[in-house]
């Protein structure tokens, strides 16, 4: 009972044709492998040429580039190293500036913070108009994303530097950069989530006869505010950083003293202000990490 049955001749021929069939799929798959393997190398010489990005290039410049550093360290003495501001070699000397930087840095995190809030509120309510799933009709789901596309696609150093022209140097120019640059990043986010999410909800609204918004209301958005939390906050990390390069161009914050000492080469100073803002950007991240961790504890207790 238990000895296997010796095959047909029609069953080997089965076998063997899917063993065949088989085969044939993992060459063609190879091939197509190996082909787009072959395109994108290519595609990445041709950026390399265009670029000017040689392993010459590069070996010229990576020695500059540890001179640069090699400046901008601090020349700290251990005798002398907690010393006050004026003594030569200390920690205070090299951080002379602190309250101006500890304020100008401060500046920096509260343009990102308003900055985040209200592109994260301007990317919560088109989002459910630039989802596939949600969007009342076509031509609002096509205007919704191609303004969010427009919103994110131009640098945020550019609308800076249209705000500093129009609201003058300032913190302010910096902020509305934040904002639009947030409302399209986030604003795409949230739409995607919208569109991964069950739609079961949804239809339970429908059949019970809610609109648009009571769908919106009470079948997608206790589903996606975690999500839409958590991407909101790894915006602000992004953008905090990002409010640190916008000063360059008169747009507020740190980076208009940081671009201060890079003109004048003031090296100390230089590795000062990037120390600090390592340390504020590393703070933030360490802050919001723990913040999207409780919210995933509470969405699986949940």
């Amino acid at each position: 009972m238990d000895a296997a049955l010796p095959l047909t001749a029609s069953a080997h021929t089965a076998i063997s044709r899917g063993e065949a069939a088989f085969q044939a799929a993992r060459r063609q798959r190879r091939r197509a492998t190996l082909a787009y393997g072959a395109l994108l190398l290519v595609c990445l010489l041709v950026a390399a040429r265009l670029s000017e990005m040689t392993p010459q290039a590069l070996a010229d410049g990576l020695p500059r580039i540890g001179e640069y550093f090699w400046r901008i360290l601090p020349t700290l003495r251990w005798e002398t190293l907690f010393a006050d501001w004026e003594t030569e070699g200390s920690l205070a000397g090299w951080f002379y500036r602190l309250d101006k930087w500890a304020w100008l840095i401060f500046e920096t995190s509260q343009m990102a913070l308003l900055g985040t809030f209200f592109g994260t509120l301007i990317g919560f309510a088109l989002c459910f108009v630039a989802s596939r799933n949600l969007a009342p009709t076509p031509w609002a789901f096509q205007l919704a994303r191609r303004f969010l596309e427009f919103c994110r696609t131009v640098p945020e150093i550019v609308f800076a530097l249209i705000f500093v022209w129009a609201f003058g140097i300032g913190p302010m120019a910096g902020i509305l950069a934040i904002i639009i640059h947030t409302a399209g990043a986030n604003g795409k986010l949230f739409a995607e989530v919208v569109e991964n999410a069950d739609t079961s909800a949804m239809e339970g609204v429908r059949a019970a006869g809610g609109n648009w918004f009571h769908r919106v209301r009470f079948g997608v958005l206790p589903q996606v505010a975690p999500n839409f939390l958590s991407y909101a906050l790894l915006r602000f990390e992004i953008n905090v950083r990002g409010a640190s390069v916008l000063g360059f161009v008169g747009a507020g914050g740190i980076g208009e003293e940081l671009y201060h000492v890079i003109s004048f080469n003031y090296y100390e100073e230089i590795s000062a202000i990037i120390v600090l803002i390592i340390l504020s950007v590393a703070s933030i991240d360490m802050i919001s990490e723990r913040l999207r961790r409780g919210l995933s504890a509470g969405m699986a207790q949940g």
